[in-house]
């Protein structure tokens, strides 16, 4: 009886610690879900870009290219930033700096200026979405599980969000998203002043060659090449897509709405559960070798809008369950600090694929169904490259999955959104 009577103040006192938080973790979760949002928030407005500044696809691409260049060199510096500066200090200057870029590139009137502008973004956008999580887990009540939930919550709206709110805004000029972006921004550098008390820096500071040392261990390099492979496929789809669609602002902000909504299920909710019945590497494998059949059957069907959208809606489920399991490989893969491990995989991935988006504009202009079928060549050797090489990953799949670190979060958000 006693049991039974003490289990409602058991279950409201838990409730209470889930749901209750400090404001300073609000202000932190809002700040990230607008900085996950810049990363569809260009799709609707690439083409209406190239239209009114006259400029071809390959050019408007580069938004991509200048924006995954910085943002994967900056992830070997934001490590060094926050040991050295303190994390409220390393998240107001990337919002200061998203906010002066954004703004910046809604001002511009040449896609060159755009380019140059995102580059800069990518440098803000890595300073912030790298310390965000640390500060939401060290300010969050509830433990690092709670936090880390409501981390991944902020993410999955950020990325789904991103393309709708692109696409509404781009419905009144393609330089609303910028405009919209920087006066979120600055809302949410205001909320961080006001309500982020200052938090202790770490007692060690971060090497700067330590993502270079963590290289030369064969697991993380495979895996890491793997990804590098497969960012054409994904880069492919995201800056290329729109353009073959030719659709307005509000539809392709729709579109990939969809396709960041499975993303987002599938990266929290589907993927660990295949992981459990079928182990990492085989799920990866498997995961990738879909996205290369539906990247391929796009190209088939280039022509046809219906097998486009329907293909790049699908691409997030594939995508959604790969981020996940590729980021518990690489925090596995070697015997290094994870976000160590975090940081080299990213600079991988993102300064070899940085090329990816150009590429596919490029080879767009020449034939419409060219750059899919790169992307889904690419996508399948990143398979066989993974395969061949998964007896140095044997140990991932003899690794017990647990519920994700701080982290494996954070790279799952700067190196695979």
């Amino acid at each position: 009886m006693s049991s039974t009577l003490a289990s409602p103040a058991v279950s409201e006192a838990t409730t209470t610690t889930k749901t209750k938080q400090p404001t300073s973790v609000w202000a932190v979760a809002f700040a990230s879900v607008i900085a996950f949002m810049g990363i569809g928030l260009v799709d609707p407005i690439l083409k209406p870009i190239g239209e009114q500044l006259h400029a071809s696809p390959s050019q408007v691409t580069l938004l991509f290219t200048s924006y995954m260049l910085v943002t994967g060199v900056a992830m070997l510096i934001t490590g060094v930033v926050s040991s050295r500066f303190g994390a409220k200090k390393t998240l107001l200057a990337g919002l200061a700096i998203i906010v002066v870029f954004a703004a910046l590139a809604g001002c511009s009137g040449t896609v060159g200026q755009i380019v140059g502008f995102r580059a800069g973004w990518g440098l803000g956008n890595a300073l912030f979405i790298a310390t965000a999580l640390a500060t939401i887990v060290g300010a969050a009540t509830g433990g690092v599980a709670r936090a880390i939930i409501l981390y991944e919550a902020a993410l999955g709206i950020g990325i789904a969000a991103g393309p709708l709110v692109g696409g509404f805004l781009g419905g009144f000029s393609w330089r609303a998203p910028f405009f919209g972006v920087a006066v979120l921004m600055a809302v949410a550098f205001i909320a961080i002043i006001v309500m982020l008390p200052d938090m202790p820096k770490p007692a060690q500071h971060t090497s700067i060659l330590a993502p270079f040392k963590a290289l030369r261990h064969r697991g993380l390099l495979l895996v890491s090449i793997t990804a590098l492979l497969y960012n054409y496929g994904f880069f492919t789809l995201l800056a290329y897509t729109p353009f073959p669609l030719n659709m307005g602002t509000y539809s392709i902000g729709f579109i990939f709405f969809g396709w960041g909504l499975l993303l987002a299920l599938a990266s929290v909710f589907i993927a660990p559960r295949l992981q459990r019945m079928f182990g990492t590497v085989p799920m990866i494998a498997t995961a990738l070798a879909l996205f290369a059949a539906d990247l391929a059957v796009m190209a088939i069907w280039a022509d046809h809008k219906p097998v486009l959208i329907v293909g790049t809606v699908l691409a997030g489920l594939f995508l959604g369950v790969n981020n996940t399991l590729i980021t518990e490989a690489v925090m596995i893969s070697a015997p290094v600090e994870r976000a160590t491990a975090s940081a080299a995989y990213s600079f991988v991935r993102f300064v070899g694929g940085a090329a990816a988006p150009y590429l596919a504009g490029k080879l767009g202009e020449r034939q419409m169904a060219l750059p899919f079928w790169v992307g889904a060549a690419c996508t399948a050797v990143g398979v066989v490259v993974l395969l061949a090489g998964r007896s140095v990953l044997a140990h991932v799949d003899d690794h017990d999955p647990e519920p994700h670190s701080a982290a494996e979060a954070e790279a799952i958000t700067v190196g695979d959104d």
